[in-house]
This record gives C-alpha cells, structure tokens and sequence, in this order.
C-alpha cells in the first residue's frame, strides 16, 4: 500500500472502487489509502474541485452535462470517505458554486447537486473524530443564502436549502448524530431550528402514489389470489426513486427489502444506509438486485358446454371462377412477371401502329357527322304565326363592359407610360398616391395591378396593340350608334312612325289583314325591280339584317364550337 502508482490514488480510481464494494469494505480502503498518501490524493481532489467550481459558477456558459457526470461519479467517493466529505466542505467556493447552479433548470443537474450537498453535510458528522464545529459553520452559511435567497425576485421555495432540508433526512441525521456524541450546543440547535423554518409545506416532496382500483362489479372469471401481489409494490415505487437518487448503485429489489424492514420510513433507511447498520439478513443480501413484478397468473376457464358443430361457411365465388386461370389451362407463353417486354421503350410504343386506330374509319365518321344537327332552323319564325324572335342585337349586349374594359385598359396604358415604377411590387409603392389613384380609378386590386404590368412587359405584341390603339387618342368620348328605327328618306306616310297597328304586327309582312288599320300594306323584296316599295323594303332588309334570326344562329353555332374545341 506504500508504493501504489500514483494513477491508482487518483479520485476517479477511488470513486469506482467505493462504487463496486460499497460503504463498509470501500470505507475501509479510502480511509487506509488517504492515511498513507493523502498529499497524492488531495492534489487529485484540489483539481477537480477547482474543475467542478469553475464550470458550475460558470452556469449556462459552463459544461454542465460534463459537470453532471463528474458529480454522479464524485457522489461515490463522498459516500464513503469522510475525509473526501471533509475536504470539499472546506471554504465557501465549492458550496456556493453548488448553491449558484441550482438555480438553473435542469432537473436531473439539480437532483445531483442535492445529493452532493447531501454527502458533503453528512460526511463531516461521520469518521473517527467528527468535525462539528465545521459542519455548525456550514449550516449557517446555508441558512445565509437561503434568506438571501428568500429576499430576492425568484420563488422562495426554488432553492437548494430549501430542497435539500425537505427531499432529505439531513437535519435528523445531524441532531441524532449530535445527541449521541454528547456534544450539545445551542449554536448547532440554533441552526437546526432556523433551516427547518425553509421546509416545504407538504413534508416529503413526492406523496406515495396510490392507484384507483377498478370496482369489482362480479362479472369476471375467478382469479387466483396471487394476482392481489401485482399492486404490492406500486405504491413504494416514489419511495424507491427517492433512495436510489442518492444510491442509485442499489438495485429496486434491494430497495423494497429496506423499505419492508423499515415500515417504508425513507428517512429510516437512508440514516441505516449512511452508517452502514443494516440487519445481517440486508447485509448478505445482493445489493444489485432488481424487482420482478409477479405476472398475471392464468385464470381457469369453466368447461364449455359441448354443441353440435356448426355449419361451415359457404364457399365464396366470383365471375373468374373455372376459367382458364382457374383451370390453370393458361399457356405458358401468355405467363410473365412485371412487364411483358422489358427492353420497350416509349418511343416503341408510339412507333408501333398495329394498335392505332384506323384513318378511313375516323375519315369516315368525320363525313358523316353533322355539327348543324342539333341546331333548330330559326330563319322564317318572324314570318309564322305566333312566333317570337329574340330581334336584339346580340353584340350590342356587351356594349357597355367592353367600354368599361377599354377605359380601364387605356388608364393603366397611360399609368404604365408614364412611370412604371407605380406597378412595383413592394410595400413603399402599394401606400403611395399614385397607386391609390390608379386602384380607385380601376376598382383593382394591388395583386391585379401588379400582375397586369408584368404580363404586359412579358407580351410585346398586347404593348405595341396598346400603343396603336391609344397613341392618337385625343380625349374624345366613343360615340354609340343609335338602335332606334329610323324611317327612310322617301318612304310614304303610311310606312313612317306609325308603323305599327292593333294587330301588333310589321306592316308590309305577313298578312296584312291583322296589321291594323289605315295603313298600306309594305313592299315586297321580291317585287318588280325599279319599283318604289320594292327599293324601300329592300333597304331595310339590309339595314335590319344584323338582328335577324339568321346571324343569331350563326352566332350561337360559332360560340358552342369554340367551347368544343373545334376550329371555325
């Protein structure tokens, strides 16, 4: 033991081995090693102490996972070895290094610095000479910076002192371990009694969970009374949680075996834990053992009452049925897997004509199709009795939108000429004066305004349309032809404004015996030419073919094609 390597006296060696062995033989080897190399040990213990304050002091700037895994492995060697406890309690540093860090919020950095200040606290009351007065010392410091803390922005309640002395049995420990040495002072009650004042309402921290059981409404096979253990332990499981925060080397088994022993009082066996004075049945237990949760055991099913066997199900058929497939008369040759001809391109199927459809009979087909079929012959309803002809124009119906169209498309021309920046697409111009003129004066929105002056910089045949169109523009209005019926110079008295009778029917058309009275009958278009009347009726024939029935069936018949899609 005089002449080990140095690099088994470092602290990561020690705290493996207090790891492995436990309390009892691992004390034993620490306190032997520090008793013959403590200037090699303290050295170790001074850089990683220096280590641990520097990156906890740092917070969220510092390594804390690092910081973490140190302080779980360090947590072993504290647990053991007094001196190793006693050691990082001396000076403040380390302590409000630890203090400063809990206010962070990572729950499972802050159950390992409870448990560090834990093991640091208990360590000084343990060993062959106890340092009281040093721990006293600790204790005040404690209560120090949890009143600091108590007077600052944050929850009371969200500090170190205040987790430590209600998730733990630390200030029981130290009375009963100060009762028992006899060293009675009022400065350590004094302490004692002030840290209490910081524990949280409720005790314990985590209460016992309890699970709701089901009511038993009878309806259920018998079970066997073995299934009643699968609760047993549910409601130790908090309990456990708490134990193996501070010895997480124990095993869940273990656990539940000091918690039988010791009535599930965690305080109890935390304290039997510590000064290592458990039962010799606990001792020689296995300390790594897991609990086993009893499986539900299989219930026993009464004996089904035998029947007659039942019908088998009918057999299901479909229109493939016997067929060739079925039948697996199939030729072989017919068979293959994914596609038939691997090595066919696109371009052989089109190349391919055997399946195309034949020109004659689509030639064919064309020939006979009539697109005038479906049209009724609308020409002599003016003619027949009873007939109504729609006799408006219909081109003159759009009139009025097509006008509108134009003054918006010359506003935006002339907007767009003038500067194009109004048509830009960004915040400054859609708030300016000039776009809010051109948008009230179109009734556009920005989106549409933009994307007209886009399609309108993309289309160079609609700009140099636009620019023929409104180039010689000189401000005068479109002037609208009359639709009223006008009569003809020369015409007779009897074919003028009063061309209309009681008969509600055209003069001159038709029969006349309808048409009313005291008026001549009109001319005949088919009368002897030089005649008058004939001429007359002539013209207007001509005037008024626009809205004849005629040009609206032509008119119908070149709409309905274009929305099929066919030419003409």
């Amino acid at each position: 033991m005089e002449k080990l390597p140095e690099y088994l006296l470092r602290w990561e060696v020690l705290a493996d081995v207090c790891k492995f062995y436990g309390k009892e033989k691992g004390g034993k080897v620490t306190t032997l090693a520090w008793s013959k190399h403590s200037t090699t040990i303290e050295a170790s213990l001074s850089s990683i102490k220096s280590s641990l304050t520097e990156e906890l002091d740092a917070g969220l700037k510092g390594d804390l996972k690092g910081s973490e895994i140190q302080l779980r492995r360090l947590n072993h060697l504290l647990h053991v070895s007094p001196e190793a406890a006693s050691f990082f309690m001396a000076g403040d540093d380390f302590v409000d290094a630890l203090i400063s860090c809990y206010k962070l919020m990572n729950p499972p950095l802050r159950k390992v610095l409870i448990t560090t200040t834990y093991l640091c606290i208990i360590g000084l009351t343990e060993g062959p000479t106890p340092k009281f007065s040093s721990l006293v010392d600790r204790l005040y410091s404690l209560n120090a910076a949890a009143e600091a803390h108590k007077k600052g922005p944050t929850n009371v309640n969200d500090s170190l002192v205040a987790e430590l002395v209600t998730v733990t049995p630390v200030l029981k420990q130290i009375q009963q371990k100060i009762d028992a040495s006899g060293s009675v002072s009022n400065r350590a009650k004094s302490a004692i009694t002030a840290l209490q004042g910081f524990r949280k309402p409720g005790g314990s921290g985590r209460p016992p969970r309890f699970v709701k059981k089901k009511p038993n409404k009878g309806k259920g096979l018998a079970e066997a009374d073995d299934h009643e253990s699968s609760n047993i332990h549910v409601h130790q499981m908090s309990l456990i949680s708490q134990i193996q925060d501070l010895f997480p080397d124990l095993g869940s088994g273990f656990v539940v075996k000091l918690l039988e022993e010791y009535n599930d009082n965690t305080e109890e066996v935390i304290s039997h834990l510590l000064e290592g004075s458990l039962p010799p049945s606990l001792e020689r237990a296995d300390r790594s053992e897991e609990l086993e949760l009893p499986h539900e055991p299989s219930s026993s099913h009464a004996d089904l009452v035998p029947h007659s066997t039942p019908p088998q199900l009918p057999t299901r058929r479909n229109v493939f049925d016997d067929d060739e497939f079925d039948q697996l008369a199939v030729d072989a040759s017919r068979l293959h897997f994914g596609r038939r001809n691997p090595d066919q391109t696109a371009d052989d199927v089109l190349q391919d004509r055997s399946t195309a459809p034949n020109k004659a009979a689509i030639l064919s087909a064309l020939a006979a199709f009539d697109s005038d079929d479906d049209e009724r012959d609308d020409t002599y309803d003016i003619a027949d009795v009873g007939g109504t002809v729609d006799s408006t124009n219909p081109e003159e119906r759009n009139i009025e939108n097509s006008s509108s169209q134009n003054t918006y498309e010359e506003a935006l021309f002339r907007a767009y000429k003038s500067s194009p920046d109004i048509f830009a697409r960004d915040a400054t111009t859609r708030r300016s004066k000039e776009r809010a003129v051109i948008r009230q004066e179109t009734g556009m929105t920005d989106e549409a305004l933009e994307g007209w002056a886009v399609m309108l910089s993309r289309d160079s045949r609609q700009m140099r349309r636009l620019e023929t169109r409104f180039a010689t523009f000189k401000g005068e209005q479109t002037r609208l032809e009359s639709t009223a019926w006008k009569a003809v110079e020369g015409e007779e008295d009897g074919n003028g404004n009063g061309d209309r009778g009681r008969g509600g029917r055209l003069r001159g058309q038709g029969r006349g015996r309808g048409g009313g009275r005291g008026g001549r009958g009109g001319g005949n278009v088919a009368g002897t030419s030089g005649d008058k009347e004939t001429d007359v009726a002539r013209q207007r024939k001509e005037a008024n073919k626009g809205s004849r029935a005629n040009h609206n069936r032509r008119e119908g018949r070149a709409r309905k094609m274009a929305r099929g899609g066919f030419p003409g």
